[in-house]
Parts: C-alpha cells; structure tokens; sequence
C-alpha cells in the first residue's frame, strides 16, 4: 500500500503524544492525526521547490510531518484552557537550599527582573514575555490565541529579552557571568 509508510509514521508520532492528551476520546487523534497529514502534504507542496536533496526525500517529508503533528496536537492541549498572561506566582523562581549570599543575590535578581519586565517592556511584550517564557505557553498556541504568527512573537519575544538585559545591566546585573555560574 502507497500510504502506509506515511501513516504508520503519522500515527507514531501521534501516538507518542498520546499521554499528553488523556482527555481526547476514540477517534479523536486518528482525525488530529489525518488533518496533520493533510496540512503537512499542503506544505511539502508548497514546498517543493525548496527542496535540496540535503537529506532523503522522505525523511525531509516527515519533518514537515512531526511539526504539523506537534502543533495540532499542542493547539488540542490547550484548547479550551486560559492562557495564562500574567505572571502566575514569583516564588516558583526561587531555589532552595542556596547559601545566604547566593539566596540574598538571587532575590535581588528576581526582584530586578521583576521590575523590568513591569518597567521596560511594552504591555504586548510584557504578555508574550510571561506566557512564553515563565508560563510556558506553546507559541503556536499564543499565535492563535493573540491572531498573529509565530514570527511576529519570536520577534516580539527577542525585542523584549534585549530590553531585560538591557535594563538588569543598567541595573549593575552581568546575567551572562549569572547564567553561566547556574550551569
């Protein structure tokens, strides 16, 4: 059968996700699952030209594949759900068992970028910001949600980072010399 290769793989990668989804009934992922195929043959069509016999045919296909399944499927998760745009709780931040100095820095930090994020970002920066980065929102989701594309929020996201870092250097914060002392 033509089609069976692409299905098997199309349920897999379906299926992998099933336990994220514990609420979709019977047919349910067979139907997120087809309309992900259908999407994913719509892009590799409009894709064609692009591509460039880097990889195998098929395993170039599937990409597209994986990716049309994983954002139905994210889309599907948080269907019906609140998108979360304000900071749910600060103290989620914060590490225990740190020495005093380094609990003493870390909520001088936390407490910086707190303020930045109220003080130096624009209101749609300020919500893509949270939802994205402390709330964990998945981008297609806020996409849909806020009626815009994921490359207008990777940009928004990034104009709004370089604000923060702008804004905890201003403030005598080196968050380079911080990340790398928490790796």
């Amino acid at each position: 059968m033509p089609g069976s290769t692409t299905s098997a793989r199309r349920d897999c990668a379906a299926a992998r996700r099933r336990p994220t989804l514990p609420h979709l009934r019977g047919d349910e992922l067979d139907d997120i699952a087809l309309e992900a195929a259908d999407d994913a043959l719509m892009s590799v069509l409009a894709h064609l030209d692009d591509f460039r016999g880097a990889s195998r045919f098929t395993t170039w296909v599937y990409k597209f594949a994986l990716l049309e399944a994983a954002v139905k499927l994210r889309k599907r998760a948080w269907q019906g759900r609140e998108v979360p745009l304000e900071p749910e709780t600060w103290s989620l931040f914060s590490s225990e068992g740190l020495e005093p100095g380094a609990e003493v820095e870390q909520s001088e930090l936390l407490a910086a970028v707190k303020s930045g994020i109220a003080e130096a970002l624009t209101p749609h920066q300020r919500r893509v910001l949270v939802a994205l980065a402390l709330n964990g929102v998945p981008i297609d989701v806020l996409a849909s949600r806020l009626g815009t594309t994921r490359g207008a929020l990777y940009k928004t996201l990034h104009d709004a980072r370089r604000k923060l870092r702008a804004h905890l250097a201003g403030r005598g914060f080196d968050v380079d010399t911080w990340l790398e002392e928490e790796r």
